[in-house]
């Protein structure tokens, strides 16, 4: 392999004959001279552009039906055909290796006449770039077959977006993410849209698995229910207004009721209710009723402190690792609202009142129940309190541009749309070259990483299987006879 081409980052290596380089792999280009290397990754494979090709591949065509003569009168055809193979690998400069150590300066320019270049396996990438640690978590295998675990630092206190096409298996990586950080220790928060993580802690076999007893379901309005006082004024008022739309002057006339109650300790939803009827403007009075109708016909909010819950005493019960799994399968968009809101609201209460250190948050779907104004807010102000978010869609473009500018990792499935892929692109830890052609030719179960987890380095992981029940299967019609249950 040699150099032929460089243009800012990109470089252009022709390997005659054609050595076994793979999109993703990475090349060292090492110039003794002045004792530094260069870490290309390989984007695109493409034929060397040599002059005559086109037509000797002509002429070998035509002279093929002529049987029995050897038109090779030099004896040159095995040379040309090699030629002819040429390779042209399209690189990205990734980092430099100076004095044996990984730098960001790739502002010099190595040797095209003495320089080396070396294609790395797997092992020895993750070698050189240090993928390693004791406290770590196993994503999966290169496609050479090298482990791939990244340290918890990666993940922990950082923004992660996991994305791509449906049945790529986006939240087969969430969940495995999951439950690594489940059996480190982590304390996880999943809105479920599809009832997907319900049965984690259920082993392929039905059978109990390890982490049974690290996952509590929550269902709202079943299973899971609050009360007026534990929910709070400030709690109430934020859905009324942010998800029930109440005027500002009905909201302070809210306010002057539950400040009441609550001061007589007869803060009920009976006392409240009647407390509305009393209000002497008709449209105050009206807005007020509609709005606490609605809260609750959900079933979430109980005057009956037996069948009432707190999260306090659920994540205490976790103390060792655990996740609360929020199944919002089947509810109203307007109940998927409110439950986000509450569970939001009162965990940044917590978090803010030290009373949780931090927790990690999986958000599947969120487009679905989070408004685009609530994203900054989850991301931002949520991430200093110690609420530390996942966000996993098939719709990349649900996700605003800062979100993006703001992750520290992004796993990428498979993607072919173009809008999905400049929505993707707008990440900053890579070039749009490596998103667009890589991410097209990813097959099912293989992602990009992006980001911190990788060091900064592109990888192409193939996530590993897990022996639970992951759910989220596509439900099939035409199946084998004795699948079929009528």
């Amino acid at each position: 392999m040699h150099i032929y081409k460089l243009d800012g980052n990109t470089m252009d290596i022709v390997s005659c004959p054609p050595q076994g380089v793979q999109k993703g792999d990475y090349i060292i280009v090492r110039d003794n001279a002045v004792n530094r290397s260069l870490i290309v990754q390989v984007t695109n494979i493409g034929y060397a552009n040599i002059p005559g090709v086109l037509e000797d591949i002509l002429r070998d065509s035509s002279t093929k039906n002529i049987d029995g003569r050897n038109l090779d009168f030099l004896g040159v055809k095995a040379f040309v055909d090699v030629i002819k193979d040429a390779k042209v690998f399209r690189c990205k400069i990734r980092k430099a290796i100076v004095n044996g150590r990984i730098d960001h300066d790739i502002s010099w320019t190595p040797s095209r006449s003495t320089s080396q270049l070396i294609n790395l396996t797997d092992r020895e990438f993750l070698e050189l770039i240090g993928l390693h640690g004791e406290n770590a978590i196993t994503l999966g295998t290169t496609k050479g077959g090298a482990e791939i675990a990244v340290n918890l630092t990666a993940i922990d206190g950082k923004l992660n977006i996991i994305t791509g096409k449906k049945g790529t298996g986006k939240s087969h990586l969430s969940k495995l993410l999951l439950l690594s950080l489940i059996e480190k220790g982590g304390i996880c928060v999943v809105f479920d849209v599809n009832g997907e993580y319900v049965n984690l802690g259920y082993g392929a076999d039905y059978k109990k698995a390890a982490s049974h007893e690290k996952i509590i379901v929550l269902s709202p309005g079943k299973r899971f229910k609050v009360t007026l006082e534990y929910m709070g004024l400030g709690v109430f008022l934020r859905i009324m207004s942010s998800v029930l739309d109440l005027p500002d002057n009905s909201a302070w006339e809210i306010r002057r009721i539950w400040s009441s109650l609550s001061q007589r300790s007869t803060l009920t939803l009976k006392n409240l209710r009647k407390a509305i009827e009393s209000v002497l403007n008709n449209y105050v009075r009206d807005a007020l009723i509609r709005r606490y109708d609605s809260l609750v016909s959900t079933g979430l909010l109980t005057d009956n402190p037996q069948e009432a819950s707190t999260l306090e005493d659920l994540i205490f019960g976790l103390n060792s690792g655990g996740a609360l799994i929020v199944n919002l399968r089947g509810l109203p968009s307007r109940f998927c609202h409110i439950v986000v809101e509450f569970m939001l609201s009162k965990l940044c209460n917590l978090l803010d009142r030290w009373v949780l250190r931090a927790l990690f948050l999986f958000a599947e779907e969120a487009h679905l129940y989070l408004r685009k104004t609530y994203w900054e807010d989850i991301v931002t102000r949520m991430r200093h309190l110690g609420v530390f978010s996942t966000f996993i869609t098939n719709q990349p473009d649900s996700i605003s541009d800062s979100i993006y500018r703001q992750a520290d990792n992004v796993f990428l499935f498979n993607f072919t749309n173009e809008n999905d892929l400049a929505a993707v692109s707008k990440a900053t830890m890579v070039d749009v070259e490596t998103i667009n052609v890589i991410a097209r030719e990813l097959p099912p179960h293989y992602c990009l990483a992006l980001g911190r987890v990788t060091n900064d380095f592109p990888i192409i992981i193939e996530v590993k299987p897990l022996n639970v029940k992951t759910m989220g299967e596509t439900r099939l019609f035409f199946t084998n006879a004795y699948e079929q249950k009528i």
